[in-house]
This record gives C-alpha cells, sequence and structure tokens, in this order.
C-alpha cells in the first residue's frame, strides 16, 4: 500500500483569521494545465480564476503564483484565498474562560458561528479568537450551533488536535446545557427522551424517524414561573439539533427556536433580538495531554428568563 506524501504547511498567511483554501490535484485527470482544471473543479467561472492567476493569488506549494499556461501535475497543492462574504458582525464579543499551552476555553455568544462554514467565514469564533489572542494555530474541538450559545473548547497546537478531539468522539466529555421553554405542569420530568434522528443535507430542520435510537438527552426542570421553566439537558450523544428536536418533541419547543417545532420565515440580518434561549452551560472533561481536572461554567444569562419582556420585545 503506497503511502500519501505529507501535506505542506500553506505558503499563505491567514486572512481574518481565516485559512486559505488548499487543494490537490487529483490523479487519474487528464488536464493540459492546471488553470483549465481549476475553472472546471470550482464554481467561480473561467473570468474569476483567470482574473485570480493573473494577480497571482493563486499559489504553489513555495508561495509562487501559478501562471495561466502551468501545466497540470497530477498531486500538486495550490493555495489561495477566497473573496470573503460581506458579513453583518455579530454585535457580542466572544469571552475567553480559560487559557493554557494547550487549550482555550471560550463562551461564544448567539448568533456567531463557530467555525468557517457556508456564508458565516470571518464572523466566527474560531476566526475572532485567532485575531483576538494572537493564535493563527488554533482549531475547534467541537462545534455549537451558531443560534446556540456557551462553552466551546479549542485546541492551540495542530499536533494535539486529534487527542482532544477523541475526548467528544469517546464520550469522555460531560456536558450540561440549560434553556428557556414553556412550562407544562403535566410533563413529568426528568426524563430521558431516546429517538432516532435524521438531518438531509440542505433540510433546514431534522426529524425523528422510526429506527434504533441515535440520540439521547436528560431533560430535567429547573425552576418555573409566569408559564416559562428554566431546564437542564443533558445530552449523551451529539446529533445535529438534537435538544431542540427532543424539547419540541415534549411539547416545550425551546423559546426563540426559528425550526422547531415548526419552520419559520427566515430572521433578518441584522436582527439580533429574540436569541434561541439555549446555552451550553458547562463543560467537564480530564484533559489528555496534562491530566488536569476541569469544570467550566458559562455564567451567560438567558434573558427570556431573567428579562423576558425585554427579549420579547
Amino acid at each position: 500500500m503506497r503511502r500519501r506524501s505529507p501535506i505542506p504547511p500553506s505558503p499563505l498567511p491567514q486572512q481574518e483569521g481565516v485559512d486559505p483554501v488548499r487543494l490537490r490535484l487529483p490523479t487519474g485527470d487528464e488536464w493540459a494545465t492546471v488553470r483549465d482544471h481549476l475553472v472546471a473543479r470550482l464554481a467561480a467561472g473561467a473570468g474569476v480564476i483567470d482574473a485570480m492567476l493573473d494577480t497571482g493569488r493563486i499559489v504553489d506549494v513555495a508561495g509562487r503564483p501559478v501562471p495561466r499556461d502551468m501545466a497540470y501535475v497530477p498531486g500538486m497543492f495550490v493555495w489561495f484565498h477566497r473573496d470573503l462574504p460581506d458579513e453583518e458582525r455579530v454585535p457580542f464579543e466572544v469571552d475567553v474562560v480559560y487559557r493554557d499551552e494547550h487549550v482555550v476555553v471560550a463562551d461564544k455568544p448567539h448568533f456567531l458561528a463557530t467555525t468557517p462554514r457556508g456564508s458565516h467565514v470571518a464572523e466566527t469564533a474560531l476566526a475572532r479568537l485567532r485575531k483576538q489572542l494572537g493564535v493563527p494555530t488554533l482549531s475547534a474541538a467541537h462545534r455549537l450551533d451558531r443560534l446556540t450559545a456557551g462553552l466551546v473548547l479549542f485546541i492551540v497546537r495542530p499536533e494535539e488536535r486529534g487527542t482532544y478531539q477523541s475526548l467528544f468522539r469517546d464520550k469522555r466529555v460531560a456536558k450540561e446545557y440549560e434553556a428557556v421553554a414553556p412550562h407544562d405542569p403535566a410533563l413529568v420530568l426528568p426524563r430521558t427522551m431516546r429517538s432516532r434522528i435524521v438531518k438531509e443535507r440542505g433540510v433546514l430542520a431534522a426529524r425523528e424517524v422510526e429506527g434504533e435510537p441515535n440520540a439521547v438527552s436528560r431533560v430535567e426542570l429547573l425552576e418555573h414561573r409566569n408559564g416559562r421553566a428554566r431546564y437542564r439537558l443533558t445530552p449523551r450523544t451529539g446529533q445535529t439539533h438534537q435538544l431542540r428536536v427532543h424539547m419540541s418533541t415534549l411539547g416545550v419547543p425551546i423559546l426563540g427556536d426559528p425550526l422547531y417545532p415548526v419552520v419559520t420565515g427566515p430572521v433578518a440580518v441584522g436582527d439580533f433580538r429574540r436569541p434561541l434561549q439555549l446555552v451550553a452551560r458547562a463543560l467537564e472533561f480530564t484533559d489528555p495531554v496534562t491530566g488536569r481536572e476541569h469544570r467550566f461554567v458559562s455564567p451567560r444569562a438567558l434573558r427570556a428568563w431573567s428579562s423576558y419582556e425585554e427579549w420579547a420585545g
């Protein structure tokens, strides 16, 4: 079995905390030039690719601009920066809860994506923290939904990324969430929800289907008043939108949820008035590198509980 050659370091620096795109030219393809392959592979169009080549924005492993007539070489790497989308700034800060030479634990606000994806690139917790802390190698060990606030673990050293990500893969991280939702006095709690959840590509909402459960959540009532309640949610698995789906199934959908129980119209760009009332409240684990025992708690308030009129208004 032939061993793949290691990926070389990027010759381009980050822009706004965002890594350049790296492409490896595949073997088996027959293209006359690198340019022809990029035009066929990328959705940007021939004019855009030609402009990027002519201005030196696409480079090889040594950082040299790739000319239009460079011959296609299977296995060759090229790098470039995509044009960043015009993003509305999320007007809330990412708070650093803990930092050492191995990890950063941050408290992410609502509306801010964890990592670059789709139309959210520079306006992400990862890009902001890379710039804020001056740590370009920072990466995320896991993700929170863009609409969910709370604690996220980031890794400082690339060579330790797999070690920390294995904490989540092997379920060696204890996570607690808190939500504000309607209070139903007939709902018997605590209880453990078990169901099979599927999330189809291109479909906004996940759904429950028949079959072997792949999503397990414990739901506990903390307190209630004025028809609303605070709930502690403890996920045992990590399916997309799992807690939001389970709360909706119980008949107490989380306040501010635009997807459950029904998908509502998209929120206008720049409308940050009614965030989803869900926060990743606590994160507990044993550091696999240092052996330190960690428990972190977010102090972030859920406004539908602390100031409902302000949140609802």
